[in-house]
């Protein structure tokens, strides 16, 4: 008779799907307070998971029968000492029930402490080569491999890929072979279309990961979702919507309402700290850094061009230019994508009541092939005390469309003197790379590709990188002491909070680096495969790296009833004293061992830095380093470690309850101690050096679903425009929502048309539409009036379609506000109308509209039946595009002549300036 161990084996099993959870959990096991999910880009492809799926499958079936062989053994041996003779296992009958259920795995248990039945994982060995870290992520939270086993490892594993090229035949494609390495990433290309994804699969597909098991949710607030929902969903992860704040991570693009922080459970994550505006905000992050220039000496802070607030600092621009002439570069304090900025010769070009950044420009830029380029790259903060700062390993490099000139008539054009994606995408001569391998091609490249063709023309690419490392620390301490206070009084527990912010450098042709701006929330747009395999490896690594606990919802009820939440310092980081038994307990976690001297608060802050260095991913801890707090220990308090950035009274420190603590030191004593019983963290300078010169390698794809849509037909077309001007003859109206979305349909139109084949005249209608309606869209001041501007250009064309589409992107945002619930009474019914909408070409919208707003008198695409300043409706002129031309006069002309003629002094001056920088 078999024993009762034996028998448990057989009979009681753990069903996982195939896949494994010990896959998905990394930094502790499945239960314990540091278990985190893992993220992985391989799997957004469905076809990787359909061949992980099958491997799986099949291994699962081999290893479960050398199993059951095993159990059949054991069950020999013991019913052989209990009697001397008994029954063969039947081996084919119980292999013969496993097939049935072949994505069910049993784990096995042990028969004896002395001969355990091991099982080897092979959906982890296909993961360990599909993995999205260049490092080993250990379920324990162990260190990783030292670099020069990191990089071996590498090269291994980038051979072993399927369905990949190699990095070796991509390298001598591009003319690098001998530069670096390949990264070893699963990265990813973007497919057009893929009839075999669907949204539905990816959901489908996250019901068998730990996070969907767990619980997890999500929610988003103002942000792009596109890649982060496709990320989560294949994940587990589950949307919360409305105002419900039940969630284990809130990515939102705009800054958080205190009080969602100050309630914050230990186990929620938010992409924010609050008061980021202090690094993202134009005028506040050149005053601090403004700040730290005079406190700590030009010399150390010389990392941003000369700059002023305007209106405030007038005079003192005026003087500046007065002593160093030349031109300078306007931006609207708190904007994004290249909106209102414009460049002038002279403080006398700009408006006098225009509050805005003004900078010196920088006239000697690094160009590629003549063109003018900026890099953007990726640093994410996961705290500010202790400091502890990451720098993406790619990044993304833009070149401006148009040749760089410097010459003074060129000034206005926005595709030769910005970089900008926003603005450069709309010129017609704008290149797109169609494949993610071609890193350099086109007018979007990677960091890592642009340091390879620098290194070919003998630059110095090491101190480059130096100094943009050197660059990021040096803005981020200049800004952290507002952020530090504002996280000890509102934010409940160190980990509650991270940051990516969007660094905008520029290099000039000395190879220094400037910093032009912080983004708070940087793109995760997916226009082209390049952006995909990037921002998908960026995103993918990033999650790992913050770390979502893996808590199951008893789990989090249990914190949600127990947790007190902190609300000031003195709480949160109470200064407890080891006692006698603390620094003679011995510590049973693995990992390096920890400073016995330590208080609870300091072992936590360790080895929470521990647990994300090992699983940072393709993210370089530029601070601390080995040499950070020799480099930058001057700027430190030393009783608090934290940045100086105002200047105190002698032996004055922040005056708070608890006994100062200098996390920052403490950290570094740890992570980079002398001693022999601590082990040194691996993040050399020639380590880091290595990895931002290593190309991206591609080995899957990612398909994003599209809309369904229905290819239109210009007969149909005609037909059910027919009826629309028929209903409208007969007295039928469109709601408001109706007409909203015919306008927004026909400005696609006219913008798509401006864009492949621009129109001067039709330039000129728009921008005159767009000056006299206002709002948040405002034209930069040398294209509010187009007489100035007397050659037509694709540069133009480009400018003109950029203000068009930031147009339309608002109003469309305002239209989701507009709903028909049901139709209306005297108004043309919704399918129909859909119909239409849907078939309809450029001048049928123009036709309807036209004779929409001459039968009834109203603009409801434009004004409310109730606005207190709407205009009388002019008459519209029939013909091709005279909906168009009339589109000026429909919005109301009050105030215009005041706002126009403040620019007079402008438009008169560029006219009679004519000055070579």
């Amino acid at each position: 008779m078999p024993s009762s161990l034996c028998e448990a084996l057989t009979n009681s099993s753990i069903s996982f799907d195939y896949q494994k959870e010990d896959d998905w959990i990394t930094s502790g096991k499945l239960g314990s307070r540091e278990a985190v999910l893992v993220f992985r880009t391989n799997i957004l492809n469905p076809k990787i998971r359909k061949t992980l799926s099958e491997k799986s499958s099949a291994q699962v079936l081999t290893d479960t029968k050398d199993n059951e062989e095993e159990t059949v053994q054991c069950q020999e041996k013991l019913e052989q000492k209990e009697s001397t003779s008994s029954e063969p296992s039947s081996k084919d009958s119980l292999s013969g029930s496993t097939q049935q259920k072949i994505f069910l795995l049993k784990k096995p248990q042990q028969c004896d402490k002395s001969d355990k039945l091991t099982f080897s994982s092979p959906f982890k060995k296909i993961l360990n080569r599909y993995s999205s870290s260049d490092t080993s992520i250990s379920s324990e939270g162990e260190e990783p491999a030292s670099s020069s086993e990191n990089k071996s490892r590498v090269l291994k594993t980038s051979q072993n890929t399927i369905n990949i090229k190699l990095a070796a035949d991509l390298s001598k494609e591009s003319g690098y072979e001998s530069i670096a390495p390949a990264k070893s990433i699963s990265n990813t290309v973007v497919s057009e279309e893929d009839p075999e994804v669907t949204s539905e699969d990816d959901n489908e597909s996250g019901t068998n990961m730990p996070a969907s098991k767990l619980k997890i949710t999500y929610k988003f607030h103002q942000t792009e979702t596109k890649l982060l929902r496709k990320l989560f969903n294949v994940h587990g992860l589950t949307e919360v919507q409305g105002e419900n704040n039940n969630f284990n991570l809130l990515w939102t693009g705009v800054h958080m309402k205190l009080d969602i922080v100050r309630n914050l459970a230990p186990y929620q994550r938010v992409n924010h700290f609050p008061r980021s505006y202090e690094m993202t905000r134009k005028d506040r992050l050149y005053k601090n850094i403004e700040r730290m220039q005079h406190l700590r000496g030009m010399k150390h802070f010389d990392i941003v061009p000369q700059t002023f607030v305007l209106p405030i600092e007038s005079r003192d621009l005026v003087v500046a230019h007065n002593k160093h002439r030349g031109p300078w570069i306007v931006k609207p304090a708190a904007s994004s994508r290249g909106r209102g900025i414009f460049i002038v010769n002279s403080p006398d070009q700009i408006p006098q009541d225009e509050q805005a950044v003004v900078s010196k420009y920088i006239v000697d830029p690094l160009c590629i092939d003549g063109h003018k380029c900026d890099l953007r790259v990726y640093v994410l903060v996961t705290s500010f005390d202790p400091l502890i700062i990451y720098l993406y390993e790619e990044g993304i490099v833009r070149l401006a469309t148009v040749k760089y000139d410097r010459h003074a008539d060129n000034l206005w054009n926005p595709c030769m003197h910005l970089c900008n994606y926003s603005i450069n995408k709309y010129h017609s001569d704008y290149i797109r790379s169609s494949d993610a391998q071609d890193e350099d091609v086109g007018h979007k490249w990677t960091l890592s590709a642009l340091l390879r063709h620098l290194k070919l023309q003998s630059c110095d690419t090491r101190q480059l990188m130096l100094n943009i490392e050197d660059l990021i620390i040096k803005a981020v301490l200049a800004c952290a002491q507002s952020i530090i206070s504002a996280c000890r009084m509102f934010v409940p527990n160190g980990n509650n909070c991270f940051e990516l912010y969007g660094f905008d450098i520029l290099i000039d042709n000395a190879l220094k680096p400037w910093l032009l701006e912080i983004n708070l929330s940087p793109s995760m747009g997916v226009d082209s495969p390049l952006d995909t395999k990037v921002k998908s490896c960026l995103m993918a690594d990033l999650l790992t790296c913050v770390g979502i606990p893996a808590y199951s919802p008893e789990m989090r009820s249990h914190y949600d009833q127990k947790w007190s939440r902190f609300r000031s310092s003195s709480c949160q980081r109470q200064a407890t004293f080891p006692s006698a038994s603390q620094k003679t307990k011995k510590s049973k976690k693995k990992g390096p061992a920890i400073n016995l001297n330590l208080t609870g608060e300091e072992q936590r802050i360790l080895r929470n830095a521990r647990l994300q260095y090992s699983r940072r991913g393709g993210f370089v801890r530029i601070f601390p380093t080995d040499d950070s707090m020799q480099r930058y220990g001057n700027f430190l308090d030393s009783a608090n470690g934290i940045p100086i950035s105002t200047p105190n009274v002698q032996s004055q420190t922040f005056q708070t309850p608890i006994i100062q603590h200098n996390y920052n030191q403490m950290l570094h004593q740890n992570l980079y101690s002398k001693d022999g019983r601590q082990k040194q963290e691996d993040n050399s300078e020639a380590d880091r050096i290595w990895q931002y010169e290593r190309a991206l390698e591609t080995d899957s794809e990612i398909p994003f679903v599209k809309k369904p849509t229905v290819e239109k037909c210009e007969v149909e077309g005609r037909r059910l425009r027919k009826v629309m001007l028929k209903k409208i003859s007969n007295g039928s109206e469109l709601t408001p929502f109706q007409a909203r979305q015919t306008f927004s349909i026909y400005l696609e139109s006219v913008l798509r048309r401006l864009t492949e084949d621009p129109k001067d005249n039709h330039e000129k209608i728009i921008l005159k539409f767009l000056n006299k309606f206002g709002g948040s869209v405002k034209p930069p001041v040398m294209f509010r009036n187009m007489q100035n501007i007397k050659v037509a250009s694709k540069a133009r064309s480009a400018m003109v379609a950029k203000l068009l589409g930031d147009f339309l992107e608002n109003y469309k945002r305002d239209t989701e506000a507009y709903v028909d619930s049901f139709d209306h009474f005297g108004m043309i019914p919704s399918s129909a109308y859909n119909q239409f909408l849907m078939h309809a070409q450029e001048s049928d919208l123009e036709a309807v509209l036209t004779l929409h707003t001459n039968v009834t008198g109203i603009m409801p695409f434009l004004y409310n039946r109730c606005g207190l300043s709407v205009p009388p409706t002019p008459p519209i002129p029939s013909g091709l595009h005279g909906f168009l031309r009339a589109l000026p006069s429909m919005v109301s002309s009050t105030g215009i002549n005041r706002e126009l003629s403040k620019y007079d002094g402008y438009f008169k001056s560029f006219d009679k300036e004519k000055i070579f920088l």
